[in-house]
């Protein structure tokens, strides 16, 4: 792994559940040496179902190739043990709440004045400063105090839950990863660490850009479902077939929107669909509707229109095209249970090329742990 990017950095991981987790993990198959602190007992990820050799499956795919020490850090004298390795780390991770690292006395002044090389992470919700700072809150609270919520999660009996946790990842483990990245960079010029503060709804509003502009330019906001990629077009949603299954349109341009047209056989007087968006929507949905969506495949395939049927994760993990890619053939293992490895997107050539990396068991202590540097 000596060539991998970030052989020889160190990071501190005091993160738990998801967005820290996943950021790390991102360093860990980058070449990073990641030590992972556990409370007593482990982090409440391990106690996540299903389980795999013991473990908690989710936990293992988010801590590939990492590895662990139990530590109680409200014990002072535990905490005093962590100063040789704050002392020779160079990223630090945590996602407590602002003020909960200061008051254990492993806040961002009292580790620089340790180790000024050192880059310290901060992942909260609503960030260090501000009214919000010390509220509590998951993905879903600040999807929906950030205004992103609201432009598609439907009306009455039809409001739908985000398939993923869109700010603890896109919010908070990749703008994490980019900014530890960037400011080791910027230690290779100055010497010195320094202090990033990660707020995951902050970035909802980069998730909002079209609804942005939109705001900006006229003023209003687009309504729930209402904008071009939200519901409010024809080209670009999603069509019941006979069977249930969907068909997910996303013809925007012209010639794929024509294309499409000529594919389902709609009606000329529909394929001008600005004149009456609503009507042409409803002449799509009745014609999708009348066939299975196995029958729709070929046909929208041999017209190339930016349709296709929405498919299980198991189907697409079966796709030739992602399997072709490599995408599933890593692993990770737990006590005597194996499961894929999470898909990551780093390029292969930067990425730890072992196909099998473990996720790390508790147990462990300070003493039992030292930076890959410094091991023979």
């Amino acid at each position: 792994m000596g060539d991998l990017p970030l052989s020889g950095v160190t990071v501190l991981d005091f993160t738990t559940l998801l967005p820290g987790p996943l950021a790390t993990l991102m360093l860990a198959e980058a070449g990073a040496d990641v030590i992972k602190i556990e409370k007593p007992g482990g982090e409440d990820m391990r106690a996540f179902p299903p389980f795999v050799g013991g473990t908690s499956a989710a936990f293992a795919l988010l801590n590939r190739g990492k590895r662990s020490i139990e530590l109680d850090l409200k014990d002072a004298a535990a905490r005093e043990r962590l100063a040789s390795m704050i002392a020779g780390a160079d990223v630090l991770v945590e996602q407590f709440r602002p003020g909960v690292m200061d008051r254990l006395d492993l806040g961002y002044d009292a580790v620089s004045a340790l180790n000024p090389r050192l880059i310290y992470c901060s992942i909260t919700g609503y960030g260090q400063h501000g009214p919000r700072a010390g509220e509590a809150g998951h993905d879903l609270n600040y999807l929906a105090l950030t205004g992103l919520l609201a432009l598609s999660c439907g009306r009455g009996e039809g409001t739908v839950l985000p398939p993923t946790q869109i700010a603890d990842i896109g919010g908070g483990s990749f703008p994490a990863v980019t900014n530890i990245l960037l400011a080791l960079l910027q230690r290779e010029r100055t010497g010195r660490g320094g202090r990033i503060d990660i707020a995951m709804a902050d970035a909802m509003f980069t998730f909002a850009v079209f609804a942005y502009a939109e705001l900006g330019a006229t003023g209003r906001a687009p309504e729930d479902g209402a904008a071009l990629l939200t519901g409010g077009s024809p080209r670009y949603r999603l069509y019941r077939a006979r069977d249930g299954a969907l068909i997910a349109v996303g013809a925007l341009e012209e010639k794929f929107w024509q294309a499409f047209c000529a594919a389902i056989d709609l009606a000329p007087d529909f394929r001008n669909d600005r004149r009456d968006p609503v009507a042409t929507t409803d002449a799509v949905a009745a014609i999708i509707a009348s066939r299975d969506a196995a029958d729709w495949e070929p046909v929208l395939a041999a017209a190339d229109c930016c349709a296709t049927r929405v498919r299980t994760l198991d189907e697409a993990m079966a796709d030739p095209h992602f399997a072709g890619r490599g995408l599933f053939g890593r692993t990770v293992s737990s006590g005597d249970g194996v499961v894929p490895a999470l898909v990551v997107p780093i390029a292969e050539p930067l990425r730890d090329p072992a196909s099998e990396r473990g996720a790390p068991a508790l147990g462990m202590t300070v003493d039992d742990v030292t930076p890959t540097a410094d091991r023979a």
